[in-house]
């Protein structure tokens, strides 16, 4: 069910294609005109399962396949006035949008990935902003060290660090910012991170 639309469970999954495409055509048409469900649900019965299995493929998540099925359906409900049956199939049309969406969504995921503390970005450079005057003293002996040590990373590693830990930006932006690749971003965050700790840990 989608926006209030039931699935018709007696799919015509048996035409002809050229059978189906002018059939889906008439129903995406009454969509766009009379914005009718019932022709809708006609439409979403028999593309679903397949958007389903493309989006399993591509993505291996069921979660993923079912919330790329439910935007794109969501856009051919909305965009229905926008599909020509002249300038191609509604099979095409309606799969441009469901690898669009896709893109989309693993653009987030990704900037989801880059934008989070993991397991490889040293949790205590996320509190270098924090007030030492209100936290415990032990706490504030290992902020100073830090700060002591990030002083001795190399230059560039130091810029790194601090415009993603201090100024609090993406690995993205320091990239655009700095004109470099973010695939070197990465790299040298690691780096820096990975001697800060081995330096707090030879001063243990």
């Amino acid at each position: 069910m989608l926006i209030g639309i039931p699935l018709d469970k007696q799919r015509n999954d048996t035409c002809k294609p050229k059978e189906c495409a002018a059939e889906m055509s008439a129903y995406l048409n009454t969509v766009a005109v009379k914005r009718c469900k019932l022709s809708f649900s006609k439409v979403f019965s028999y593309f679903a399962p397949r958007l389903r299995s493309y989006a399993l493929k591509q993505m291996g998540n069921e979660a993923l396949a079912m919330e790329l099925v439910q935007d794109t359906m969501s856009n051919v409900w909305q965009k229905a006035h926008l599909f020509n049956a002249e300038k191609g199939s509604p099979s095409t049309w309606i799969f441009t949008i469901a690898r669009n969406i896709r893109f989309d969504m693993l653009r987030k995921l990704q900037n989801r990935k880059e934008d989070v503390c993991s397991d490889d970005l040293w949790p205590i450079l996320c509190e270098q902003t924090a007030d030492t005057k209100t936290a415990p003293l032990d706490e504030q002996i290992t902020l100073e060290q830090v700060g002591h040590y990030f002083e001795e990373l190399p230059l560039k590693q130091k810029k790194v660090i601090e415009a993603i830990y201090i100024d609090g930006k993406s690995q993205q932006e320091v990239a655009d910012e700095l004109e470099i690749p973010l695939g070197t971003v990465k790299s040298r965050t690691r780096l820096a991170l990975q001697r800060l700790k081995d330096m707090l840990r030879e001063h243990d």
